[in-house]
């Protein structure tokens, strides 16, 4: 991992005395209170005090248009998300060890969105439960423990999947029998991306076979959020899925950043490849900003698991947490999000392409719907990523009051996912703000 990576986007503490008096204040007793494993973004930390819809407005009065939280995925304090979880808190909250018709219905309406074989479901509090649940699951299924990961992956925060989460940094080492292979290339490399893929798997395949290692899960994340945002061609994770499969294995598909609609044309990034993956996992958007995941899974994989383990989670799938993942799944289909995401997706990469006319840092653009990734280069070269200049360019449009952030290896694409009301005005004032920036950017 270069050291661009484990400082992406990261305020220095070291700069502190830049900051306005109320800033500075702000983040003393942030250092003074809080462990300092927490980052905060941008060279001048953003403060926000409130939010609506795709807008921020920070401790300072000023407006801030959200270019890059998928959390609040129909939008910042939706008033029918509001209302549905402020209505339930105000009847009943308890766990799912009692009878509730909540779970059970918003259970019916969720797998409904998935291929038939995928037909039972398992609810936690976040996606780091959910990944950890699923690769329980996988190993109980398999008998294995050797779990494929991709080399910049993030999955989570709990002990097992921190070590399956390389992007956390150096510090936090790799779990046992976790074997790492490179992303997608990206297709004007000129090899054939799906091959490529699928050769580092069979990598990874032989050497878990030369240390005598079971395999037992492929874990992606399905838009390679991390790793530099990689969506096409459709269909390139097909191969690997295939070879894992073959040698016994299991294939999670990570839907937390990808799932609900993001990707545009799909309601799952998993579809873009025309699979069905063994176990799906989800988080972060499903409640809007309220802390409700789950995985999905096929039934003889969930029965074999629940006969030898019993599984708990006081607040997964309580009513509140239905209340609102019910809401978020009402406002996807009566605002049109998933068709908003797509085509406003389709007219920012548009643009996005366009200014790389007139901007030739701009290397590629690539991504799908309303997820995002536009590396920048040094003189065109794929050889030259444009580290320092990325982050000029996010710190660039935090200065005019746009939020994005960045990633990839080299901490060199940045990185625009938006909540999906994210509309056609909001994509042409990114795209006029961000020419504006790239013009302050020397061209090396």
């Amino acid at each position: 991992m270069s050291g661009s990576q484990a400082m992406i986007n990261a305020f220095d503490p070291a700069k502190a005395e830049r900051l306005d008096d109320r800033d500075r204040e702000t983040v003393a007793k942030r250092d003074r209170l809080l462990g300092p494993s927490y980052r905060l973004f941008y060279d001048q930390p953003f403060h926000p005090v409130s939010a609506q819809g795709v807008w921020l407005h920070d401790a300072h009065g000023q407006r801030f248009l959200d270019a890059y939280n998928n959390v609040p995925s129909v939008g910042h304090c939706h008033p029918r998300v509001i209302e549905a979880v402020t209505k339930q808190m105000s009847i009943l909250n308890t766990h799912t060890r009692y009878l509730s018709d909540g779970v059970l219905d918003f259970a019916e309406w969720l797998l409904d969105l998935f291929p038939s074989a995928l037909d039972r479901v398992m609810f936690t509090c976040t996606g780091s439960e959910a990944n950890d649940l699923a690769i329980r699951v996988a190993k109980n299924a398999t008998g294995g423990s050797g779990i494929i990961i991709t080399r910049l992956a993030y999955h989570g925060v709990t002990e097992t999947i921190a070590g399956l989460s390389p992007s956390l940094g150096l510090g936090v080492p790799p779990g046992r029998d976790v074997f790492a292979v490179d992303a997608p290339l990206d297709p004007r490399q000129g090899r054939d991306v799906a091959a490529a893929f699928a050769l580092g798997v069979e990598g990874a395949l032989a050497e878990m076979r030369r240390q005598g290692v079971r395999p037992a899960a492929l874990l992606v994340d399905t838009i390679f959020s991390s790793d530099g945002i990689f969506s096409d061609p459709p269909g390139f994770l097909a191969p690997a899925v295939k070879l894992f499969r073959e040698a016994g294995g299991l294939f999670i598909a990570d839907e937390v950043q990808a799932g609900f609609g993001r990707t545009g044309d799909r309601f799952w990034g998993f579809q873009r490849h025309e699979l069905t993956p063994d176990i799906v996992t989800m988080g972060k958007p499903m409640g809007n900003g309220y802390p409700v995941a789950a995985m999905v899974s096929r039934r003889d994989l969930l029965d074999d698991f629940g006969r030898k383990s019993r599984y708990f989670n006081t607040f997964g799938g309580s009513n509140v947490a239905m209340a609102a993942a019910t809401a978020v799944l009402d406002i996807i289909r009566d605002e049109g999000l998933v068709e908003n995401a797509r085509t406003t997706g389709d007219h920012l990469r548009n643009g996005l392409i366009a200014l790389s006319q007139s901007h030739p840092i701009i290397g590629s653009v690539r991504g799908a719907g309303l997820f995002i990734g536009v590396e920048l280069l040094r003189g065109g070269s794929i050889d030259r990523p444009a580290s320092q200049e990325t982050a000029a360019v996010v710190n660039g449009l935090r200065e005019r009051n746009i939020l994005i952030s960045a990633s990839g290896p080299n901490a060199n694409v940045l990185k625009i996912r938006p909540p999906l009301p994210f509309g056609i005005a909001e994509a042409d004032l990114l795209l006029s703000t961000l020419d504006s920036v790239l013009q302050t950017i020397p061209v090396a």
